[in-house]
């Protein structure tokens, strides 16, 4: 069923347009990068706040750094499924894909976690000892999702 829908995917006009127009191809991958960019720079000027100082005032940084990551998640979407729709029934079955998006998937739930759990907490002087483990997971998991991302080319 799975191959089913990479198929569709490919045939489908969005599929079409990814190949055929070297424009929204080339656009979508300039916009995918700038939206890692925004992701993985945005968490990870956060998550490193988190570290150096134990989150005191980790909410300055984060009123900033997250909406930037929020935005380059919501550049990535439409500009992932371009890329995507392009080659799907080879990239669908890529390894390097599948890890991608099993760590994208662990750092979404990660952020959901820490804002759940340290969200009230987060305006304090500092966060507890344990958000140091939320923001060392949040790192390792964008930058293997950056890894595994240009690793697909390769695979």
């Amino acid at each position: 069923m799975y191959l089913d829908l990479l198929a569709a995917l490919e045939s489908s006009w969005l599929g079409h347009a990814g190949r055929h127009s070297a424009w929204l191809y080339t656009v979508a991958n300039l916009l995918h990068v700038l939206g890692s960019a925004f992701v993985v720079g945005g968490i990870a000027v956060f998550d490193l706040k988190v570290l150096a100082e134990h989150g005191k005032r980790a909410w300055e940084v984060g009123r900033y750094a997250i909406p930037l990551a929020a935005a380059g998640l919501a550049l990535q979407l439409p500009t992932g499924a371009i890329l995507l729709a392009a080659e799907a029934r080879s990239l669908g079955v890529n390894p390097a894909f599948y890890v991608k998006l099993g760590f994208i998937a662990l750092g979404l739930a990660n952020v959901a976690l820490f804002h759940l759990r340290f969200g009230k907490v987060l305006r304090t002087a500092a966060l507890p000892t344990e958000a140091r483990i939320y923001a060392i997971v949040s790192l390792i998991a964008w930058i293997i999702v950056l890894l595994a991302g240009r690793m697909i080319a390769y695979l």
